[in-house]
């Protein structure tokens, strides 16, 4: 048994224009300060990590990782979220989406799609080149629009949905697969992947492809109203990366699940900071010493309700609070006996083997 790893932090909800959240140093350090090990660094913004430079030189990524070792902490992964959710992209939403790809190619489905797939592969090179095993990313959804059942899906349309998936992520995950690095898809709703069954279908269309693996994250449960810790039951050997959030539901006779449009203030379903929502935190982190989960324990902050800053302080702490250090012994190790297979067998009532 091993002990998870941790603190760490998210840096996205975090990253900003001004001092210390403009560049990875500074975040390290600031992270450093509140008692965080590690962070979790999204490929997007070169002051953080030039992703297409990490692909190619192991001097760029063994300068980096000094860089922020220096400052107290190191990179636990890197996150592809935005990059992923490009891979598919249903046609209503390309407006809303094409803001997360690069200006040459916004407008342009097809080549934002490429451009999409061809980020992720980089970060797969890059993620070796760091030192690392898993990263993290959406799925995207061709799907979504058609999550519920009316009008009537036509016969064949789901399977198509996630055969189309596949086709897209198949290259993606060999290319990982070549440089021994797991795609750890966060389960979410708005993707394709959102739940168990989601996960599920799209392994079988990429024929159990070992590169498909799962961040687990209980808030998005929660607000789905899926068991999370029978989740980790079921899915435990895929289960690589762990983001801590927490999220509370709270229906009324006017709103539930889908929240009504309704802005995340308002909604019966909110995420919260750690502590402040509904996560049996204690349980989830005994499920994970319980399945020998090696990973990292990441803080992800999307609270509605307190400051960010207020929400990583106490988030450091909370992590460290509920890390469970693994024991190397049996409570009842003191009144074990050495094994005699003959006085065993008296035991049980046989006589010795002729």
């Amino acid at each position: 048994m091993q002990t998870l790893k941790g603190p760490a932090i998210f840096l996205a909800q975090f990253m900003a224009d001004e001092s210390p959240f403009n560049d990875i140093e500074a975040m390290a350090k600031w992270a450093a300060e509140l008692g965080f090990k590690g962070i979790q660094v999204p490929i997007g913004n070169p002051a953080f990590v030039d992703v297409a430079l990490a692909a190619e030189s192991k001097d760029y990524c063994d300068e980096l990782n000094g860089r922020v070792q220096a400052c107290g902490v190191e990179i636990t992964e890197l996150s592809t979220h935005l990059e992923g959710q490009l891979v598919a992209v249903h046609p209503a939403y390309d407006e809303l989406f094409d803001g997360f790809a690069a200006p040459q190619v916004r407008g342009n489905p097809g080549a934002r799609q490429l451009w999409a797939q061809q980020q992720v592969t980089l970060a797969a090179r890059a993620s070796v080149n760091l030192g690392l095993t898993n990263q993290v990313t959406f799925s995207g959804s061709l799907l979504w629009p058609l999550i519920y059942p009316w009008p009537q899906r036509a016969p064949g349309l789901v399977e198509e949905g996630f055969a189309e998936l596949a086709r897209r992520w198949r290259p993606i995950l060999d290319a990982h697969e070549e440089v021994g690095v797991n795609v750890c898809f966060e389960i979410h709703p708005g993707e394709d992947l959102h739940d168990g069954v989601s996960f599920e279908r799209f392994l079988d269309a990429v024929n159990g492809h070992q590169r498909a693996q799962i961040l687990y994250d209980p808030s998005h449960f929660v607000l789905q109203q899926l068991d999370y810790l029978s989740f980790i039951d079921i899915y435990y050997p895929r289960i690589k990366m762990f983001h801590v959030k927490d999220a509370e539901f709270n229906p009324t006779g006017r709103s539930g699940v889908y929240g009504g449009y309704q802005d995340w203030l308002a909604r019966p379903g909110r995420f919260r900071s750690l502590g402040d929502g509904q996560i049996d935190f204690r349980a989830v982190f005994s499920k994970f010493a319980q399945y020998d989960f090696t990973g990292w324990a990441v803080l992800e902050w999307e609270c509605c309700l307190k400051d960010q800053l207020e929400g990583a302080r106490e988030g450091a702490e909370f992590i460290r609070e509920h890390i469970i250090r693994v024991t190397d012994k049996a409570f009842d190790d003191f009144a074990a006996s050495a094994v005699d297979p003959s006085a065993n067998r008296r035991i049980l009532g046989l006589s010795d083997p002729a």
